[in-house]
């Protein structure tokens, strides 16, 4: 398998202002984040640089840069993915992070989820094709099996149960059976990617509004396996995020949830927020301009209140 340096990838065919969605080395060894940041890499107009050649599409639309493609619906299969894919994320792919800096934030990589670089140039990462370990000199892949297996791949040992406790993680799912199957459509792989994807698009635009201030970076946490950014510095405390679904709504959806009480027709969650769910999301005319939307609605009344 080779090597993957998206940055560098999108240098090498839209020129030194290109910037990327993807985690790309050299690892970061700067707090706070140590993680490099999308948005700052570069002034590359994508939508642009898509317009002027019809050839380009597909490989922007592919890294959710521009020419975005539609989300469909959810395969059958996605809550069992989602289930074994969230388990891997919690006990594999963040200890191997955690270990190198102490942080346990993920992100979305081409066609599903991963670590940003760490240590000498390593990632860990989860596609269709199964769990990728690169280095700063190869990369290999093994098909996704079993915990146990995954681990011993990636960590080179068992999969750790012990992080969450240790820095007070309380919400990572059951570690369950480390030897059983793990049930991964790779079908269902393919929609979480192209759900993070999407996620990322939206969040980053959404982040770098020009009213955001110092906003946080934008993460998949693996305790909750959502993708989301803020609160926002002098703002109301609010989380804006994407949910591949989990116990309370079986379906992926969209949400802003808001520390505190709100209440009136734009705040319909069973937690304190609001959610707009994949079913009304898949029927919208434009997809990304109905999830920053919702976002942006939601954000103004938090200020206005």
């Amino acid at each position: 398998m080779r090597l993957r340096n998206a940055l560098g990838e999108a240098r090498e065919v839209a020129g030194p202002d290109a910037w990327v969605l993807e985690p790309s080395p050299p690892a970061v060894s700067e707090p706070p984040f140590f993680a490099d940041d999308p948005v700052a890499s570069g002034d590359l107009d994508w939508v642009q640089w898509v317009g002027t050649d019809a050839d380009r599409a597909a490989w922007a639309g592919e890294r959710w840069l521009a020419a975005w493609p539609r989300l469909g619906a959810a395969p059958a299969t996605l809550v069992e993915t989602r289930k074994a894919l969230h388990r891997l994320a919690c006990y594999v792919m963040t200890p191997a992070r955690l270990r190198a800096n102490g942080k346990i934030g993920l992100r979305w990589t081409l066609g599903g989820f991963g670590t940003p670089f760490f240590g000498n140039g390593a990632q860990g990462r989860i596609s269709r094709a199964g769990v990728i370990v690169q280095g700063h000199d190869a990369a290999a892949c093994e098909p996704i099996t079993t915990l146990a297996g995954a681990a011993q791949f990636v960590l080179g040992g068992p999969p750790d149960a012990e992080w969450p406790s240790q820095i007070g993680v309380h919400d990572c799912p059951e570690l369950g059976d480390v030897n059983a199957p793990l049930g991964v459509d790779p079908d269902a792989v393919a929609f979480l990617g192209a759900w993070y994807g999407f996620a990322w698009s939206v969040l980053e635009e959404f982040r770098t509004d020009a009213a955001s201030g110092d906003a946080s970076r934008v993460q998949l946490w693996p305790e909750h396996f959502d993708a989301s950014v803020g609160p926002f510095p002098g703002e109301p405390r609010a989380t804006f995020g994407f949910s591949p679904g989990d116990g309370s709504y079986a379906q992926p959806y969209v949400y802003v949830s808001v520390e505190g009480d709100v209440t009136g027709e734009l705040w319909n969650a069973t937690f304190n927020g609001a959610v707009l769910p994949l079913r009304e999301l898949v029927d919208a005319d434009d997809q990304r301009a109905t999830a920053l939307e919702f976002f942006r609605l939601r954000r103004s009344a938090l200020r206005e209140h």
